[in-house]
């Protein structure tokens, strides 16, 4: 069975030439398992590089939800300086790792369960 792929070349500004490519579909099947090989690479040398804790950035919602503490803590812990985060368009963001340091110093009462929730629904959103 051949796949067909259309593959459009610009003529001049503004138009355009289509040319169709086929392939067969094993051919197809082997070229997307390679993608799917390179691409688990990938995760896993980022993985492997960040270490167990990713160092992504999340926002309040998240914060708040995953480690159920309100809003009013964490602009209480804002306000005092005990924690770095970066506003950005009016929203404020939250390194992975500032949340991690919050939680062993104890300066927020949620539990380490809560955290890999957070952390597992990090890496959801960016996969």
């Amino acid at each position: 069975m051949n796949l067909i792929f259309p593959v459009f070349r610009p003529l001049q500004k503004n138009y355009f030439i289509m040319d169709v490519i086929t392939i067969e579909s094993q051919a197809y099947k082997e070229l997307m398992a390679k993608i799917n090989t390179i691409t688990q690479f990938v995760k896993a040398c980022q993985e492997r590089e960040n270490g167990e804790t990713t160092d992504g950035w999340v926002d309040s919602y998240e914060v708040c939800t995953f480690l159920k503490i309100s809003v009013r803590t964490l602009q209480r812990l804002r306000a005092k300086g005990e924690i770095n985060y970066s506003r950005i368009s009016g929203k404020n963001f939250y390194r992975i790792s500032e949340i991690q340091r919050l939680l062993n110093e104890r300066l927020i009462r949620s539990t380490q369960e809560c955290l890999q929730d957070l952390i597992k629904n990090y890496r959801l959103h960016v996969e």
